[in-house]
């Protein structure tokens, strides 16, 4: 049986369900009025975990939908993570009390290491290290600027400091239905010793398949969007298909 969980994902923009291309917020599309019941259909499907993005909260850098979200993770029997804009420890702290399961910070990695290890000590495994990459390097700030850091060199060295999670993203693949970038995900689960969930780009069942194969080199599971509002992945069909590799 393997532990590859698929986790469904609600880009939250405006109190809404949405989609942006490659993290474009001129290109977006509104897949639900509703968080909250898009959730609750996800949770009714199979889904083991829900993800959380807040949008306006990744642009602004602080949290901007905490009342939805929190709502969301009382709404449904199952765990939450959610990332955007978590740069403050009091943030984190207010997004665990309402019942987040895991928090995910991405920009902070890189611009603020100290807070970074702060919350690491305090928080463990209630951590996920959001890892966005572009060609190899780590994007910040919603990808709207690249650093001159490398992808593996952050996360062996995270790891180090107790990061149990990391979310891997190709930028390029994300939104473009053509596949994760499998070769680079085992690769930063190899260097780091840690879990990775790879995020942006499945597209297919197949991509599934090709990721959860690697559940016993630390691929802990994808993250999936696009796909599922459009109906090329079926939930609860991906589930069974993936629990039985």
């Amino acid at each position: 049986m393997s532990n590859f969980i698929i986790y469904p994902a609600i880009d939250i923009r405006g109190g809404k369900a949405v989609r942006l291309v490659q993290g474009d917020y001129n290109q977006e599309t509104v897949y639900n009025d509703d968080p909250v019941s898009a959730a609750r259909d996800w949770e009714a499907q199979g889904g083991k975990w829900i993800h959380l993005v807040d949008l306006d909260g990744a642009k602004a850098g602080h949290p901007v939908n905490d009342e939805l979200i929190g709502r969301i993770a009382k709404a449904v029997n199952v765990p939450v993570q959610v990332g955007g804009g978590l740069r403050k420890e009091e943030d984190v702290e207010r997004l665990i009390g309402l019942g987040v399961s895991r928090v995910i910070l991405g920009t902070a990695a890189i611009e603020d290491r100290a807070f970074v290890s702060r919350v690491l000590a305090k928080y463990g495994a209630q951590v996920a290290i959001g890892i966005d990459a572009r060609n190899g390097l780590v994007a910040t700030r919603g990808w709207l600027e690249t650093s001159e850091v490398k992808a593996e060199d952050l996360a062996v060295q995270l790891a180090g400091e107790g990061a149990q999670t990391f979310i891997f993203t190709d930028i390029s693949r994300d939104g473009m239905m053509g596949g994760p970038n499998v070769e680079a995900i085992v690769n930063l689960a190899k260097v780091s010793g840690r879990s990775v969930i790879a995020s942006g780009g499945v597209s297919k069942p197949e991509d599934l398949d090709r990721l959860a194969v690697h559940a016993k080199d630390g691929v802990g599971g994808a993250i999936v969007g696009k796909a599922l509002y459009t109906g090329s992945i079926d939930l609860a069909e991906a589930v069974r298909k993936t629990a039985a590799l």
